[in-house]
């Protein structure tokens, strides 16, 4: 049984080990991190800085790399977080996440609504089956 779900993929994360930061795309997150994709491959063990623009202030956090497996062109990499705090913080993210797919959604089937109904819609629809950690 997986201990995450399916993950928006269309949304982005900025993986850096330093200034520099490459940007990706989020896969899945779980209870205690995330997986991605890097254009690089990564140690098991490297501690790597993960930012996600898609809420403001955009969620940030240290994390440290688990696996690294080849995928194609490039590697996807698992990432725990340490901090149950930033764990949350992440799934906070991740509903985020699925409200903004939700509205774009209505959205393209011609339905103006804002991020708050759109919130409000989901979270009756859809929370009560949204995986708790």
């Amino acid at each position: 049984m997986r201990a995450y779900i399916r993950h928006p993929s269309e949304f982005p994360i900025e993986l850096g080990q330093s200034d520099e930061s490459e940007r990706e795309r989020l896969s899945d997150v779980s209870v205690g991190g995330l997986s991605c994709h890097s254009q690089a491959e990564l140690n098991a063990g490297q501690r790597i800085k993960v930012r996600i623009p898609v809420v403001e202030p955009a969620f940030e956090a240290e994390g440290r790399v688990v696996w690294c497996r080849k995928d194609k062109d490039r590697y996807r990499v698992g990432i725990a977080f340490s901090d149950e705090a930033l764990a949350f913080s992440a799934r906070m993210v991740e509903q985020v996440c699925h409200i903004e797919r939700y509205r774009n959604q209505l959205v393209s089937e011609g339905s103006e609504v804002s991020f708050e109904d759109a919130a409000s819609e989901w979270i009756s629809k859809y929370a009560a089956s949204f995986p708790r950690p």
